[in-house]
């Protein structure tokens, strides 16, 4: 091997571990970060890591899925912030369960700024559960929010007044089912408790019991003390994630569109919370799916508050360890 082939595959390495270090921020259901990549020369595989994967909560794993999906599009930009041309094949090997996708490193190509822009917004970005400001979302602030998703074969329905009494009262129902089962319980305080050997979310950044939002997020099976302000989800906007299929493809893109989403959404003011309790419950997934403007699937339920500047930030999940989630050959 030359001296420049040795350092061309010593760059190709680098440009894939700083990939799947760019992949370890993105949004994944319960923050368990349910995927895992192994490396080969200039391949990236992902898979779904099924030790990861929340069995009473995601029995099916479309929520894991779409968490992988979402660490695949920021590990595709962070490619792209180094100058490298990328092929990607989805479901590459269906006989073989929980292979997602493969990422071929090919040549360099001239570095976009929105590429930049969106890896300076991955390090920025988190979920923050907290109510927003007193400020209204401005609809138009949505659309090219909505357009981010639609790059990603995706869509996003922005529900109505009427509409978001129909989510609360699903919601409703759902924290109800969830709060019967002790199993489900117990899985949420295990994946979301603090101090937990897995990550976890510290208390901080988990609703009280007390909350009175009129589309409250699920307390991870236990009270925290973030703080919440006055004006709860008055001045939000909740939007529904969902396309035309239920495979295990479209579960995938749909994690690629949340990531596209919460980049947009982040570097346009906004915060987003993505809410899957509806989503998880079979009979509430039929109750959002009848809130969709048409024929469709349901994948995610999010809502988009424009924050008070002057508020304290949450503290921030816990992240995976490299060697926990990217594997050399």
């Amino acid at each position: 091997m030359t001296s420049t082939q040795t350092v061309d595959a010593e760059a190709v390495n680098r440009a894939l571990t700083n990939a799947t270090t760019a992949a370890s921020h993105a949004p994944s259901i319960h923050d368990t970060r349910p995927w895992r990549w192994r490396a080969h020369g200039n391949r990236l595989d992902l898979s779904v890591d099924g030790s990861r994967t929340p069995a009473g909560t995601d029995l099916d794993r479309r929520l894991a899925i779409l968490s992988c999906g979402a660490a695949l599009h920021h590990a595709l930009i962070s490619l792209a912030a180094d100058g490298r041309h990328t092929t990607v094949t989805r479901l590459p090997d269906r006989a073989k369960a929980g292979h997602l996708a493969t990422v071929r490193v090919n040549d360099r190509v001239t570095v976009e700024p929105t590429a930049i822009r969106h890896l300076q917004t991955i390090a920025l970005r988190h979920t923050d559960r907290r109510g927003p400001s007193g400020i209204a979302v401005d609809a138009d602030t949505l659309r090219p929010i909505a357009a981010a998703a639609e790059s990603q074969q995706t869509l996003l329905h922005l529900l109505r007044p009427r509409q978001i009494f129909d989510l609360a009262s699903a919601t409703d129902d759902a924290r109800r089912i969830e709060s019967g089962n002790q199993a489900w319980q117990a899985e949420l305080r295990d994946w979301g408790g603090t101090g937990s050997p897995r990550t976890g979310t510290p208390d901080t950044a988990v609703l009280p019991e007390a909350s009175t939002a009129t589309v409250p997020g699920r307390n991870s099976g236990r009270c925290g003390d973030m703080a919440v302000a006055d004006t709860q989800d008055r001045t939000a906007a909740f939007a529904i994630l969902y396309g035309p299929g239920d495979s295990d493809l479209d579960w995938l893109r749909a994690g690629e569109a949340l990531s596209a989403v919460c980049l947009k959404a982040t570097e346009s003011g906004l915060s987003v919370q993505p809410l899957s309790s509806t989503i998880e419950v079979g009979a509430t997934r039929e109750i959002v799916k009848h809130l969709l403007p048409g024929p469709g699937h349901p994948y995610l339920v999010l809502r988009f508050g424009v924050l008070d500047a002057t508020a304290s930030d949450p503290s921030r999940t816990p992240r995976l360890p490299a060697e926990q989630i990217a594997v050399q050959p």
